[in-house]
């Protein structure tokens, strides 16, 4: 039995971080219903990478749920989101700040429709706040956040991370909030509103940055792969080409690592044995372990790590990760299969539980695949009245 097979979840989502975050509870068990415009449905499922006619990019967010269209521009369309609300433990939406309004589907509407409703809201900057309206995305947020600021070559132009990581913070962020309210609504019997801003998500991720500034006025800026605390921590090339990323800047294990590369004189050197003064040297150290590591295959340099304990990995490639033995044996790379675009091969489920697992149920749907299954399990409508709204346009 999931551990959420109770909670029936309307995702009105787009892109990434609604669909994700209502993808992890469908993981993890809950009725999760994802609705989208009839004809090509959200945007995302036109972009490439594409499989036939079907955007990877969409598939990839909304596995372990079922979808159904509905025309949110209509006034019938509008009321049958009304009435699935009124069945809903919670809705995930990611509207422009009074978008709900204007369907006549605001909080205050909704709360008086039902009680026990959880309406989880992201949008960039929040429901409230002089930049509300302001519209983001996530290299947007990362920008405004001082995360972009903070990533990137020593010098170098400030950087986007390699993937949409406010995105994906912030649809964790949202799995914290609505499974926090429904523990609230376990003591109240009431739903609330949970409002998540993008950019209040990425500022969650700058480290001691704030405090450090407020207190000595240093701003933290960008020092490209290495550690900012510690050395060596960083990332270090290799006989063939490839890199390695080495993390031995604790005074615990620089000495695993030093005797490890033959170099066990440095543990008596005043100038690398702490911390404290291997950080004031840090371009040293690293040309240090550099001259050893690049002798070596990548391969031979993460065996020897391994076997003296110092963390240590390759900086892999995406086709190495697809076929990493590791993820293979913890299920992280799946394979789901839908008979309108075939074979999709994506990241498992990384919660683990040992008496509730999650598991896949549904494989990413196609445009309203489940339409008229939903309108007859929610709403109990018979195929007369189904069929009635198609012809007025409402689904």
């Amino acid at each position: 039995m999931e551990a959420l097979r109770h909670l029936k979840v309307l995702d009105l989502s787009r892109y990434i971080a609604g669909p994700n975050c209502g993808m992890i509870l469908g993981d993890m068990g809950a009725d999760v219903i994802k609705v989208e415009s009839p004809g090509r449905g959200e945007e995302t499922r036109i972009l490439p990478p594409k499989i036939g006619d079907h955007g990877i990019y969409t598939l990839v967010y909304n596995r372990n749920k079922r979808a159904m269209t509905l025309n949110f521009r209509d006034p019938k369309g509008q009321d049958l989101l009304r009435d699935l609300i009124a069945e809903a433990d919670v809705v995930i939406e990611n509207f422009r700040p009074g978008t709900l309004e204007k369907m006549g589907c605001g909080w205050k509407v909704l709360k008086d429709l039902n009680e026990r409703l959880i309406l989880l809201r992201i949008s960039g900057y929040g429901q409230t706040g002089p930049w509300r309206e302001n519209a983001c995305f996530d290299a947007i947020a990362q920008a405004g956040s001082g995360l972009m600021e903070i990533t990137g070559e020593e010098g170098g132009q400030p950087l986007p991370a390699g993937t949409f990581v406010v995105d994906y913070l912030t649809s964790l962020y949202g799995c914290i909030g609505v499974l926090t309210a429904v523990q609230a609504r376990h003591r109240t019997g009431k739903g609330q509103l949970v409002d998540l801003a993008m950019l209040d998500c990425a500022i969650s991720l700058l480290m001691t940055s704030i405090p450090e500034y407020a207190l000595t006025g240093k701003e933290t800026t960008r020092v490209g792969s290495r550690d900012r605390y510690s050395a060596p921590a960083s990332n270090f090339q290799c006989q063939e080409g490839r890199w390695v990323h080495i993390n031995a800047g604790s005074d615990s294990l620089f000495p695993r690592l030093a005797r490890a590369i033959g170099r066990e004189e440095l543990l008596s050197d005043p100038r690398y044995a702490l911390n404290e003064a291997r950080i004031q040297r840090i371009d040293e150290v690293n040309a240090i372990v550099t001259a050893w590591t690049i002798t070596l295959p990548s391969e031979e340099v993460v065996a020897w790590m391994n076997a003296a304990g110092v963390p240590c990995a390759r900086v892999e490639t995406i086709g190495e990760v697809v076929n990493n033995e590791q993820l293979r044996f913890r299920e992280q790379i799946m394979e789901v299969v839908n008979p309108a675009y075939g074979i999709l091969t994506m990241a498992g489920i990384p919660l683990k539980l040992s008496e509730t697992p999650g598991g896949l149920r549904h494989p990413p749907p196609v445009v309203g695949q489940h339409t008229d299954e939903v309108l007859r399990d929610w709403l109990g409508l018979g195929a007369d009245r189904i069929a009635e709204l198609r012809r007025e346009n409402a689904v």
